[in-house]
């Protein structure tokens, strides 16, 4: 049987992945066994994942500690690395905590990799290592300039990665993707938060005149380009994942109002984050022609059944620790 360890695997992301690997939504890993770790910090829920499952291990674990990434990786194919502090906002108050997590931890899960000769890896990133964009989108090969400690962070785990690939000959592949929604989000982001805030009849913080511009990826299509990247991906490549789909944070606000009924008398307004990017935008020519890929689920269609989800499990998200929200 093939194994696979998921970082992170019990997030936002990670958890849609596992769960449809086990549901045999990948063909190609059809009947593998995972491995999940993850530390359930508060962005991690054990409820993410199936309470039992024969084909699934659940590790609570920190990618930091070296001597349990060395007893649990040996006899796996490959690792999928979603594990990382990702919430801007808390980044700017604690840096160090996204330092040591992002960066040392991938650090160190790279290390136990090359030890215990797992043969695949793919390194989940962001596409806010590039900084801002005033027009036109970043390829692969654009420079880093990231502007905040979260992104900067994760674009020195992408380098480090690519390192252990020049140096090591390690066969692990980048993605970085746009801003993902969907079930299962902690509710510290924008579309959760906004959603349900509204849906308990409360304001919404709205950052500035809500000009910041976003590229919407529903997980879904992100975690099938993971898969594909984990197949079919190159060593040593990096691939955008992008929606194609750009919306300004007051589109968004104004489509959240209109699906949950609610008016603009919901809205606050508030100061605008220190370093805020203005327009992010990804150009996903290389995925789509190398690998493939294509997005499937249309945003109307993605958001609507968003907040339909968050509508239909309160007590999902009200035993969630709820942050002040980001708007990335």
């Amino acid at each position: 049987m093939r194994k696979i360890l998921v970082t992170g695997g019990a997030g936002f992301i990670g958890s849609h992945y596992v769960r449809t690997l086990l549901g045999g939504g990948y063909p190609e890993w059809e009947g593998a066994h995972v491995t999940v770790l993850d530390k359930l910090t508060y962005a991690g829920n054990r409820a993410n994942l199936p309470e039992t499952h024969p084909r699934l291990t659940f590790v609570r674990g920190d990618i930091c500690d070296s001597d349990l990434l060395r007893r649990l990786l040996p006899g796996h194919d490959a690792v999928v690395h979603f594990a990382a502090e990702s919430h801007v906002d808390r980044s700017l108050e604690a840096a160090e905590e996204f330092v040591h997590t992002n960066v040392t931890g991938t650090q160190r899960l790279l290390d136990a990799v090359l030890a215990s000769g797992v043969r695949r890896v793919v390194h989940v990133s962001t596409d806010e290592v590039y900084g801002s964009i005033d027009e036109g989108s970043w390829t692969e090969d654009w420079p880093l300039e990231p502007n905040s400690p979260y992104s900067a962070s994760k674009a020195a785990s992408d380098l480090l990665a690519r390192s252990y690939w020049r140096t090591h000959g390690l066969n692990v592949s980048i993605t970085r993707c746009s801003n993902n929604y969907g079930p299962y989000q902690h509710p510290e982001k924008l579309i959760p938060l906004f959603v349900t805030n509204l849906l308990e009849g409360q304001q919404v913080p709205l950052y500035g005149d809500g000009g910041n511009i976003r590229e919407w990826l529903h997980v879904d299509d992100h975690c099938r380009a993971i898969d594909l990247v984990l197949n079919k991906g190159r060593a040593g490549e990096i691939y955008n994942i992008g929606g194609g789909n750009e919306q300004t944070n007051r589109a968004i606000t104004e489509r959240l109002l209109a699906l949950t009924g609610s008016d603009w008398s919901r809205v606050r307004r508030v100061a605008d984050r220190k370093g805020h990017d203005l327009r992010y935008s990804l150009d996903e020519t290389k995925i789509r022609e190398e690998l493939g890929y294509a997005p499937r689920i249309t945003f109307d269609q993605g958001l609507a059944d968003t907040v339909a989800w968050y509508r239909d499990n309160p007590a999902w998200w009200k035993g969630a620790t709820r942050g002040g929200g980001s708007q990335t």
